[in-house]
């Protein structure tokens, strides 16, 4: 992309991806008006760093990874630390990612249902890996940039995620919420 860029060619940048970033921060934020907020915040941003976007990845894609910084500080500046979830049960680590990748495409709607709700359950961080890479199918490499992390951390995160939601959805099925 050209570093000199008009205001109307950016205005019309704004309005393509506009709906898009909006849902991105609104995956990690949850409330609308402050989804709204930095979502402006973002695409001021991203006018004001038009000359660092060298064209690797699409301009959505670099706009999303400073939608998701954006999220993040606000995160941070807003809520108290989250707690994560414990580690996964000793007895899930000997699980094949396949094994549970099968519990989940093969389920019924119960199962389903309980997937979704353990998604929510979820850091919003790990919400939004789960939700660019199966929801929006984004490889690897681009959630990778967008996060600012390495392809194969990711990877693992994914992996452990997985396992994650294998365990709360077999308590939940178990009645032990």
């Amino acid at each position: 992309m050209s570093s000199v860029i008009s205001k109307k060619e950016y205005g019309e940048l704004v309005r393509q991806h506009a709906q898009h970033v909006l849902g991105f921060v609104m995956r990690l934020l949850s409330d609308r008006s402050e989804a709204e907020d930095v979502a402006q915040d973002v695409f001021v941003k991203a006018y004001q760093r038009l000359d660092t976007f060298r064209g690797d990845s699409s301009f959505l894609t670099w706009v999303l990874r400073i939608a998701y910084h954006e999220s993040v500080n606000h995160l941070r500046r807003q809520r108290p630390c989250m707690i994560e979830l414990d580690e996964v049960a000793s007895h899930s680590d000997m699980m094949s990612c396949s094994t549970i990748d099968k519990e989940f495409t093969t389920g019924s709607d119960e199962r389903i249902q309980l997937l979704e709700k353990a998604v929510e359950d979820l850091k919003p961080d790990d919400q939004l890996l789960i939700h660019m890479y199966y929801y929006e199918e984004r490889s690897l490499n681009d959630i990778a940039y967008i996060m600012d992390a390495e392809p194969n951390t990711l990877s693992q995160r994914l992996r452990r995620i997985r396992k994650r939601l294998m365990v709360m959805i077999k308590q939940k099925e178990d009645g032990r919420d």
